[in-house]
């Protein structure tokens, strides 16, 4: 679920609170991600190296006024209906932040491989020009999707499409306009793609749940949740608060853009599936994420109203296309309805890995994070907690292996461990929650044993190399990180 990007979960820009004076929006922006599975955003106050740079983003004041405007207006009047946005989109304060924006994600080249350095060769200000008049005219027409492919858990290849940069930057845009809007009437059960709200923010919710009695869970899995999006009702979700026609026309051109494809020799294939099926939208597109929350709002709404969290005790916790259903003794009925519910959607509910787990005596995954029955440290106590899934952990061992693999003995020591401390870093600050020793005493066995080989190899050692590099001279000399010494502060570490 973390492909690509690393530690996505860990930079989340946050909203202020709803009460706040001047709304939410008014200090920070969000970047969206072009690659991955986009399960957070970054803030754009945290520093990002692109290009070679480092960028410190903070949203225009004008920037943030609009936002804080349009999102105290949605707030205020739950049924108000925005008629003029499609404007406010090539705004030149808003087009230029959506392009530092996109240009602080980074990201690969689109179908045209125009590139950040290309742009700015070019004159940023003259392209911005440009894509403005385009905008203005209405002869903007988005490119074709480049389709990529990243390994997922299972072994399995999600697909992600990446827009070229004019139309990232003018999703990008849109994000800025909708998402104050939007942003007003999600689910608290929704944790994605929101400040204030987060990955370890879904997983201690389902902690408290299932330590408050909800104990039967519906683990349940969607199957390419977003690629059968279906447009007809995902647009109604749209127009429900943004009316703007062009607006919408918008957002219809980005859902129905066709795929490129390029095979194994080389060859490229265009393919309209998204638009002859009337389904999906790219996975990877910086607008992506704000339609997947909107439709699944349906669902989470839909779920209160016909009153299953009250008549089954079953509470949902959300987070993109991952959900957990917490019920109180009911969870074969909730997992009943879920499924006529999400047909209903036309969604597609993957019944190889959704069923119902019954706590303690099963366990099950949520976002990372294994629940079920854990063990005190200090006193060998049951109860139910979390720890990091086994899958996780052979995923963070498989890529410190593939970073010391033979064929990186070239490179400097320096540049692998600044590497592997990285990832070791972005693990950690995520995975935290409940007993984590072992998993990170795992971990640092591994990451010691592969960087010692890694040096035998690059130094010719005779042997496992073990009295030439032991433990001490990898960490101390070396300086690769010991995620063990984290458990130190940990609260229940201290005396």
């Amino acid at each position: 679920m973390i492909a690509v990007r690393i530690n996505q979960r860990l930079v989340r820009a946050r909203l202020g609170r709803m009460g706040s004076r001047r709304g939410p929006y008014y200090r920070r922006s969000r970047v969206t991600p072009v690659e991955g599975r986009g399960l957070s955003w970054k803030s754009t106050q945290e520093v990002t190296k692109t290009e070679g740079l480092a960028l410190s983003l903070t949203t225009p004041e004008s920037v943030q006024k609009l936002q804080a405007a349009l999102h105290d207006k949605a707030k205020r009047s739950p049924d108000f209906r925005f008629y003029a946005l499609y404007d406010k989109v090539y705004r030149k304060d808003v087009l230029k932040h959506a392009y530092e924006c996109s240009r602080a994600n980074g990201g690969v080249a689109g179908v045209d491989e125009q590139t950040f350095a290309e742009v700015k060769a070019y004159g940023v200000e003259q392209w911005l020009d440009e894509l403005t008049q385009e905008l203005k005219d209405r002869t903007y027409r988005p490119h074709s999707v480049r389709r990529v492919h990243i390994p997922k858990l299972d072994g399995k290849q999600r697909p992600l499409g990446i827009p070229v940069i004019r139309d990232r930057v003018v999703m990008m845009a849109a994000v800025l306009v909708l998402d104050p809007i939007f942003e007003a009437d999600l689910a608290p059960e929704q944790y994605a793609y929101r400040r204030n709200r987060g990955a370890l923010d879904a997983v201690r919710q389902v902690h408290k749940l299932i330590n408050t009695g909800y104990r039967e869970i519906v683990d349940a899995d969607l199957s390419a949740y977003f690629d059968t999006l279906p447009h007809a009702e995902l647009l109604k979700s749209v127009a429900r608060r943004a009316v703007d026609g062009a607006m919408l026309h918008l957002i219809k051109m980005w859902l129905t853009a066709p795929v490129e494809v390029t095979h194994e020799r080389g060859r490229k294939q265009r393919i309209t599936l998204s638009r002859d099926q009337g389904r999906g939208t790219p996975q990877g597109s910086p607008i992506s994420p704000l339609l997947s929350n909107l439709y699944m709002r349906r669902f989470v709404l839909g779920w209160k109203k016909l009153g299953y969290e009250t008549r089954l005790g079953a509470h949902i916790v959300n987070y993109a296309d991952d959900l957990v259903i917490c019920s109180s003794g009911r969870g074969e009925e909730a997992l009943t309805a879920m499924r006529v519910m999400m047909t209903r959607l036309k969604l597609t509910v993957n019944e190889t890995k959704t069923r119902v787990a019954r706590l303690p005596e099963e366990r099950f995954d949520f976002l990372g994070y294994t629940f079920g029955r854990c063990y005190s440290p200090q006193t060998g106590r049951a109860y139910l907690g979390t720890a990091p899934s086994k899958k996780r952990i052979q995923r963070i061992c498989a890529s410190i292996s593939n970073e010391t693999r033979r064929s990186t003995t070239l490179l400097e020591p320096e540049k692998v461990i600044r590497k592997l401390n990285q990832m070791l870093q972005g693990w950690a600050n995520y995975f935290y929650l409940g007993p984590v020793s072992k998993a990170y005493r795992a971990i640092d066995q591994h990451s010691s044993g592969r960087l010692r080989q890694w040096l035998r190899v690059k130094h010719k050692v005779e042997g496992r190399a073990t009295s030439k590099f032991p433990d001490d001279v990898l960490h101390d000399t070396y300086g690769l990180l010991r995620l063990a010494e984290r458990t130190r502060n940990f609260p229940w570490a201290k005396p």
